[in-house]
């Protein structure tokens, strides 16, 4: 009888690490700088939401554009008004898959590089993309960590010709989130 529900038991406990394959934060970070050396421009948001499908590989983020957090209230209303019309286009979303999903093995601890690829949207222009990252595995939780490299003019962000020697034409973006289980 013993043997029986301890069989039953691992049954059960396999069934649910399956069942278990969607990750999630609303906590995760993203880190730009689009700064020329002459003025520091650099944002922080820390309330990126994000889900990972583990079996499928299927990966989305959104955030709040005015969440990003400036060292200058100034710059700060300046990113919002004139360069991101945050009003009008309110978030950043990125749709995807991490194509060598097959390669990450959750239910071992360890460190294992991805490659993501979809769909980036800024400032109302939609762009595929393609970057590498990884995915850190431990227990029941996932971090995750990404840079990559946008360009503004991809996103029709226009640089006034006044901050032109302040404001970089691209942006090195960082991502680092920690996903839980999805319940």
């Amino acid at each position: 009888m013993k043997k029986l529900i301890l069989i039953t038991m691992v049954i059960m406990a396999v069934n649910f690490a399956e069942a278990q394959t969607k990750f999630y934060t609303k906590s995760g970070l993203a880190w730009f700088d689009a700064g020329t050396g002459a003025e520091d421009i650099t944002g922080t948001n820390k309330a990126v939401t994000s889900v990972i499908e583990t079996s499928t590989g299927q990966i989305q983020f959104s955030m709040l554009i005015k969440g990003f957090e400036f060292w200058s209230q100034l710059l700060q209303d300046h990113f919002n008004e004139n360069y991101m019309e945050s009003d009008k286009f309110p978030k950043a979303i990125f749709k995807g898959n991490i194509t060598n999903i097959d390669k990450v093995i959750f239910t071992k601890d360890g460190t294992y590089p991805v490659t993501v690829k979809g769909t980036l949207e800024i400032h109302g222009v939609k762009n595929e993309v393609e970057t590498k990252g990884n995915l850190k595995v431990k227990g029941e939780t996932i971090d995750a960590t990404s840079e990559f490299i946008v360009v503004l003019d991809d996103y029709k962000i226009a640089i006034p010709g006044v901050v032109k020697d302040k404001l970089s034409k691209t942006a090195k973006v960082k991502i680092n989130c920690t996903y839980t289980i999805l319940k």
